[in-house]
């Protein structure tokens, strides 16, 4: 059945005369634009109790952050200014109203266009509200990208959003992929990028927020979502702002003793260049979306299985829907980091270098290795034994056209073979792995670390046939 979508306006005025919602709106940075579009629909005085927007700096700390000077548009401002709201709410409204009444707090704090142009369009927005627990409220949080070239533009888009959001906590709570689309009711990919979403409360306990944020990349909402080594859902710019990244793109279906050995010879390649910081230098383990799909559906249970073990070890997992690694450089500088070495194998870096790869582009293979190899970019290359001969990056055979390009990126360090690999591990392929779990040949347990092994069997993963609990 196909959900009909309202108008900005409906929604705001469905809200206004529902009797049992009221709440307060605060908005910091961005103008009023979420209270505009309430008190333009007509009947907010049955809805809003109070309506603020802390536009000065020193109104905005003493108000949310006892007179200190902080972060304004961060997440944490965020939950300062729910926290602030929904307890005034509380305070003040609580006892005068009906027992039915479901009380919210809305906020935002947002940055807009400034008149010069110099900065980017980006913000955090949250409801927390009532609904079956009265004592204990829902919140859901997300973060967005205003692409608009236009701040009054960025403004009417971000009023439309408000909206879309409080109207989805009231009536799109049991419906997780509802609740998502709905955010994008009367608003297109081109004005605005929803890239994290985070759910809790009584009524949403439910969901899991990884499902959520890989929902968000299906439906093309964003083009990525990222979650920490804990799984939680962050927001790229926190994670990746002057950060030296290790991208290692895979199935990790699952990871093998081969995925170990990428990491931590990436590490040390990187300690070689004299450039790794375990405080700033973190390994991204990225799953494409056409992966996640090849089946022909999105398998939730497969998916966590994932990233349950990547988590176990302590890394960082993303989702995206790049195809091509130019785009995924591309994304990943767009976060002003420092470094980024991105991993891949010989059959991998033999694709890389075809010029059938780029058939999207104009300029071909030399308008994506412009891109690919941007000047903190490297690959490096992790070598695959082939007709009983080790084939690295160094050795690979190329198209004669494209023989002295190579080399140019050969000799200037841009594609680096990893060095001091496992030889041991030479012959493990993580979908022959898979092959033998579903089988149930033992033989696969050899090729991965034993806690790793102790998890399969435990929760029956990939098709492990049945449990077997550690002696």
């Amino acid at each position: 059945m196909s959900r009909e979508i309202l108008s900005t306006k409906q929604k705001a005025l469905e809200i206004n005369i529902e009797s049992d919602v009221y709440g307060t709106l605060a908005e910091i940075g961005g103008g009023q634009e979420v209270a505009r579009a309430f008190f333009q629909a007509g009947g907010a005085s049955g809805t809003l109790a109070k309506s603020i927007s802390a536009y000065d700096k020193t109104f905005s700390d003493a108000l949310y952050n006892n007179n200190q000077v902080g972060r304004y548009v961060s997440e944490d401002r965020l939950k300062k200014m729910l926290n602030k709201e929904y307890e005034d709410l509380l305070n003040v409204i609580s006892e005068q109203r009906d027992p039915n009444t479901a009380l919210f707090a809305f906020a935002d704090t947002v940055e807009t266009l400034n008149y010069q142009k110099t900065n980017e369009g980006q913000g955090w927005m949250g409801v927390r509200f009532q609904g079956s627990d009265r004592q204990n409220p829902n919140e859901v949080i997300i973060h967005f990208r205003l692409l608009e070239n236009d701040a009054l533009l960025q403004q009417y888009t971000l009023g439309t959003l408000g909206v879309n959001l409080i109207y989805a906590c009231f009536h799109f709570s049991d419906d997780p992929n509802s609740f998502l689309k709905s955010l994008m009711d009367n608003l297109d990919t081109f004005r605005i990028e929803i890239n994290m979403i985070r759910m809790k409360g009584p009524d949403l306990d439910y969901i899991d927020n990884r499902l959520l944020g890989v929902q968000m990349v299906k439906n093309g909402m964003t083009h990525a979502i990222m979650f920490d080594k804990n799984g939680n859902v962050q927001q790229p710019a926190d994670m990746l702002y002057k950060k030296d990244i290790i991208a290692i793109r895979g199935s990790f279906r699952p990871i093998t003793h081969v995925g170990f050995d990428m990491i931590k010879t990436s590490k040390e390649m990187l300690q070689k260049e004299g450039i790794y910081d375990k405080d700033k230098t973190i390994t991204i383990c990225e799953i494409t979306m056409r992966n996640l799909l090849a089946s022909g559906e999105f398998d939730e249970r497969d998916f966590l299985d994932r990233v349950d073990i990547l988590n176990g070890m302590g890394q960082n997992v993303m989702v995206s829907n790049y195809m091509y690694f130019y785009r995924l450089v591309n994304y990943f500088n767009s976060f002003k980091i420092h470094n980024l070495r991105v991993v891949v194998g010989v059959p991998t870096l033999r694709n890389l270098v075809k010029k059938e790869y780029y058939t999207d582009l104009k300029g071909g293979l030399m308008e994506a290795f412009g891109q690919l190899f941007a000047e903190n970019v490297k690959l490096y290359v992790y070598p695959l034994m082939e007709d009983k001969k080790i084939n690295t990056g160094r050795f690979l055979q190329v198209d004669q056209d494209i023989f002295y390009l190579y080399q140019h990126l050969l000799s200037n360090e841009k594609i680096v073979d990893l060095e001091n690999v496992n030889r041991r591990w030479e012959g493990i392929f993580a979908r022959e792995v898979l092959k033998m779990i579903k089988n149930g040949d033992p033989a696969w347990e050899q090729c991965m670390p034993e806690f790793i092994v102790e998890h399969i069997k435990e929760n029956s993963l990939f098709g492990c046939k049945a449990k077997q609990k550690k002696k």
